[in-house]
């Protein structure tokens, strides 16, 4: 069936049974489901912020990864190879099992190994031939890695298979009703819940048994579901966790993330939560949370799979650091007009004209990007900002002060803890504005307004130019509130635009000529600990710093505050450890050499990552990176490529998986 004999209207003679699937919206893919398979769409490419950019491929190519990774395939093709592929396009995100899950002859076949991908490939020669399935790559919460637990689970009668992400909050409670009644465990996660669930509710059809399931359910959960007693049809349904179905001719996928099946397809169908949807040889169908058959776009993705690979590059991370120009002036594009910051277009003028405090919430990398957010919004807006960690910041009894508003940072728009947050925050009547990479994620939908960075599909678990992206957009903000509260005068907000929209040469300018670093990190590559130093604006930028290090290479990596060393840190300085220092803020050089002489006379290595001209700060380093000549505000959006580029090479160094960190996934959907 083709995309456009699928969006012919729902037969009404089928709305009785429709009606009565009143729990969740669905989608389902079924060789016998015709009847609830017309779903009225159309094709639509939207402009995101950037003006001449399709919707298509930001809306979550940009960053909707999750913790595991999700595959399920219909079709005319062999089944367990279009998962594997899916499969293998999820390996960025971080995993350490994987498993898959086939209908052949009315029976169940399924393997699960520990592991990586290659693993459970060798075990897949006895697979049956199948036009349908279901895969996943799991990140472990409940339960350790293990064949056991890997996904998929099965039921007691190995009758349904089940895939799922995300986190069943109640799975202690189901799982003891469910032995009280039974039924066996073989794993320690609460998945299998879910499938001795459906095994529980099943009464002959599929799709009203997951309906049934998901009644039961508290938590977030993006699940697919395959059953030999129902065996055409793939049943998925999602909340708080994404899910999308890509529409072939023919053969229909489902995926946790676009890129695995772009390849195959650049149709999409994107699931809202509270959404399900079935699967089947013959098309689509989706309802909505009452049950009712829905409409959607269908999302022309206008990207070419070959950006997400490596383009001759050892490692998506340097890749990624090596796109960082592009990414900003792709951000400024169409933001920065005459000299101006021009966010018209998001009229965040409605709620930004009087607020009186600013309140900035994220996690990890993108907390650090707040953190200079902070700095910049005071210095030049002249209004006071809290910045917090989005897993401390939702637990507190935060006081509002009237007109206060919300920014929350996430790359993927789907981090939990910062999604919590936006969400008690709109409870309380407060504004929120949110700054992601990815259209169409929980975070851009939620918000009132969305500033999105377009850096790109982002693989490597470590963050690079996502980073650099969220940094660039702080800085337009703060200039943006600058000049709407008149606390700058029109000639300086002009100066500090163009020095703005040419820092991506000066990045440029950096990357032509990496040696110094690649020599440094080659040097100090198996140093068991390191310490980074800053003042102001420095110090928010060390910690990053320390942060990539520690994350890619396991070196015990600390950011410190220079001024902080004799308040306990220099006990660990000892001779030959290194000392990151970044000094590029003139007005604190004095300061900062002081410090760097204390660590000195402990017999510590001084690596100096300071600007061209400051020669004082050149001549007291034992090894010296340095980069273009920047005005000191601006040095962050610099300064943190040579610190990326040295955790990047010493992790190379000592042979380290650079884009798959262990213990690490991209974005973390769950507390």
């Amino acid at each position: 069936m083709t995309i456009a004999q699928q969006s012919k209207r729902l037969d009404l003679s089928e709305m009785a049974y429709i009606d009565r699937l009143t729990r969740v919206g669905f989608i389902e893919l079924s060789a016998d489901a015709p009847r609830c398979a017309g779903i009225v769409s159309r094709s639509a490419k939207t402009s995101g912020n950037g003006g001449d950019k399709g919707c298509g491929f930001w809306l979550l190519l940009g960053g909707i990864n999750k913790l595991c990774g999700i595959i399920g395939y219909i079709g005319n093709r062999d089944a367990i190879p279009e998962i594997i592929a899916g499969l293998r396009k999820l390996e960025y995100r971080g995993y350490d099992s994987a498993g898959v899950a086939v209908l052949a002859e009315e029976k169940l076949w399924f393997q699960k190994k520990e592991g990586r991908l290659a693993i459970l490939e060798e075990h897949l020669e006895d697979a049956p031939y199948s036009n349908i399935g279901i895969g996943h790559t799991r990140w472990a919460t409940h339960g350790v890695p293990s064949d056991e637990n890997a996904h998929p689970h099965v039921d007691c009668s190995r009758d349904f298979a089940v895939i799922h992400n995300g986190i069943i909050e109640n799975y202690a409670r189901l799982r003891q009703r469910l032995i009280e009644k039974g039924h066996t465990f073989t794993s320690q996660t609460d998945t299998e819940v879910l499938a001795h669930l459906v095994e529980d509710c099943f009464r002959g059809n599929l799709l009203t048994a997951v309906q049934e399931v998901v009644g039961h359910l508290q938590g977030s959960y993006a699940l697919a579901v395959v059953s030999r007693k129902d065996p055409h049809k793939i049943v998925a349904v999602r909340k708080d966790s994404p899910l999308v179905v890509g529409l072939g001719e023919g053969e229909y996928f489902l995926a946790s993330d676009i890129p695995a099946v772009l390849s195959r397809t650049n149709k999409f169908y994107i699931l809202d939560d509270g959404e399900m949807a079935v699967l089947t040889s013959e098309g689509v169908s989706l309802l909505n949370a009452k049950g009712n058959g829905i409409t959607k776009e269908v999302f022309l993705v206008d990207w070419d799979p070959h950006q997400a690979e490596k383009n001759g590059y050892p490692h998506f991370m340097i890749k990624e650091i090596n796109e960082q120009p592009r990414a900003l002036r792709d951000t400024m594009r169409g933001r920065i007009v005459d000299n101006r910051v021009d966010f018209s277009e998001l009229k965040l003028d409605k709620f930004l004209d009087r607020v009186s405090k600013i309140f900035i919430v994220a996690c990890g990398t993108a907390y650090h990007a707040g953190m200079v957010g902070k700095h910049l919004i005071e210095k030049l807006a002249k209004i006071p900002v809290e910045v917090d960690i989005a897993s401390e910041f939702r637990y507190r009894e935060v006081l509002w002060p009237q007109d206060s508003i919300l920014i929350v940072v996430s790359q993927s728009g789907e981090t939990a803890d910062t999604l919590a947050v936006l969400r008690e925050a709109k409870r309380k009547g407060i504004k929120v504005l949110a700054v992601t990479n990815v259209v169409g994620s929980s975070v851009a939908r939620e918000s009132d307004a969305v500033i999105h960075t377009w850096a790109g599909p982002e693989i490597s678990v470590a963050s690079t130019k996502a980073y650099s992206t969220q940094l660039l957009i702080m800085y337009m903000l703060a200039i943006f509130l600058a000049e709407r509260r008149n606390v700058m005068d029109s000639a300086a907000i002009e100066d500090m635009v163009q020095d703005l929209a040419a820092i991506p040469e000066k990045i440029e300018e950096f990357l032509e000529d990496v040696s110094s670093v690649e020599a440094i990190a080659d040097k100090y590559s198996q140093a068991s600990s390191a310490f980074f130093l800053g003042r102001g604006l420095d110090y928010m930028l060390v910690l990053e710093g320390a942060l990539k290090l520690k994350e890619i290479s396991y070196i015990h990596a600390e950011a410190y505050a220079a001024g902080e060393l004799k308040h306990g840190t220099l006990a660990l300085i000892e001779e030959g450890v290194p000392v990151i220092s970044l000094i590029t803020q003139e007005d604190l050089e004095d300061k900062m050499m002081s410090n760097i002489k204390e660590v000195k006379a402990r017999k510590g290595t001084i690596i100096g990552v300071t600007k061209r001209d400051m020669t004082e700060t050149i001549r007291e380093c034992d090894e010296v990176i340095l980069i273009p000549v920047v005005k000191s505000i601006f040095s962050p959006l610099v300064s943190v490529v040579p610190l990326q580029l040295l955790a990047y090479n010493i992790a190379v160094a000592r042979g380290c998986d650079v884009d798959k960190p262990r213990n690490l996934a991209k974005s973390v959907t769950v507390e």
